[in-house]
């Protein structure tokens, strides 16, 4: 494995209801839709996310090795988490949770992740030091993110990964699973303050900060330390703001599907495109820091394509990297 890319958050089975079908289970949770998104654009890709050891566990693990992902963690003794999403007749999505996200302490998950280091590195790195691993960057968000005791594991892992790994985060905020606003604006900012990438959609904008414009969103968490802020409006398209400028990209014309992983379809485009440009690691946190419009530009257009993608097919289905590449030159 060379250098990689991690994302550690929830991983779960979906139910999904429609009208017009007999109810569908499948692998999901934004994490480990980003993770696949990824490991599709041909990344080396890391999961951190529990399961149990169940049917539901099982169908997980599958669907990693199937992928190519390397999972971080063995299935536990506590039930697989469970996602039940509703179809309406424009194919978005309502959920509803049954959820366990409990983790390893920081410390240990380190230490898992230094021991795939090791394990992964080349003999002439032996005398690199302890920072000479693999690890380029770390993806985390939605649930995994946001529900405890989880979700302070995981703010002690960005802590201590950010020696050598670049930060993202997508707060996917659900209002069922925390229901105080001001508590999970309060969260969402620690995460947002330890990112160099954020990614939000405009219903998140809405739910978290309903008395501020999405723009005037967006500077405040650029000012709170991140190099990029990415926001999706979903059939409007999306937009990005860095310290070079303000960006939009339209969105692609599409026979909607679902909507389902959209989001994170654009999430792992974004960070596939951004690492095309060398912009992703520690040690580039600070060219991430001047990114053009342009470059802007180009992460914004490759992202939403993605997501069309995802879109005009069933369920969270990202794009494979020829796929991405023939609708990006046609």
């Amino acid at each position: 494995m060379s250098a990689y890319l991690a994302v550690i958050g929830e991983c779960l089975v979906d139910v999904v209801h429609s009208e017009t079908s007999a109810p569908k289970a499948h692998v999901g949770g934004s994490p480990f839709n980003v993770a696949v998104g990824l490991a599709r654009l041909e990344h080396d890709v890391v999961f951190a996310g529990r399961r149990g050891d169940d049917d539901y566990g099982r169908m997980i693990a599958r669907s990693l090795r199937a992928q190519g992902i390397t999972a971080l963690l063995d299935a536990d003794s506590s039930p697989t988490s469970v996602a039940r999403a509703t179809l309406d007749p424009t194919g978005q999505a309502s959920y509803e949770f049954t959820l366990d996200w409990t983790l390893p302490g920081a410390a240990e998950l380190e230490d898992k992740f230094c021991a795939l280091a090791r394990q992964n590195k080349p003999a002439a790195a032996d005398t690199a030091g302890d920072d000479a691993g693999p690890l380029e960057h770390l993806h985390t968000g939605s649930i995994g993110a946001m529900l405890q005791p989880g979700a302070e594991t995981v703010k002690g892992v960005l802590d201590r990964a950010r020696k050598v790994a670049t930060i993202s985060y997508d707060p996917n905020y659900r209002p069922t699973l925390v229901p105080n606003r001001e508590e999970a604006r309060l969260q969402a900012e620690e995460f947002i303050a330890r990112a160099d990438i954020i990614q939000a959609s405009t219903d998140d904008l809405d739910l978290l900060y309903p008395e501020r414009s999405h723009r005037e969103t967006m500077e405040a968490w650029l000012q709170m330390g991140p190099a990029v802020v990415t926001v999706t409006r979903g059939p409007s398209g999306a937009m990005g703001l860095t310290r070079a400028g303000f960006a939009e990209q339209e969105a692609f014309s599409i026979e909607v599907a679902d909507t389902v992983g959209a989001g994170d379809s654009f999430m792992a485009a974004t960070l596939s495109t951004l690492r095309g440009m060398n912009l992703l690691g520690a040690s580039r946190r600070a060219t991430l820091r001047e990114i053009s419009t342009d470059q802007l530009a180009t992460v914004l257009r490759t992202a939403a394509r993605a997501a069309a993608i995802n879109s005009s097919r069933f369920g969270a289905q990202p794009p494979t990297a020829e796929e991405l590449t023939q609708a990006l030159e046609s």
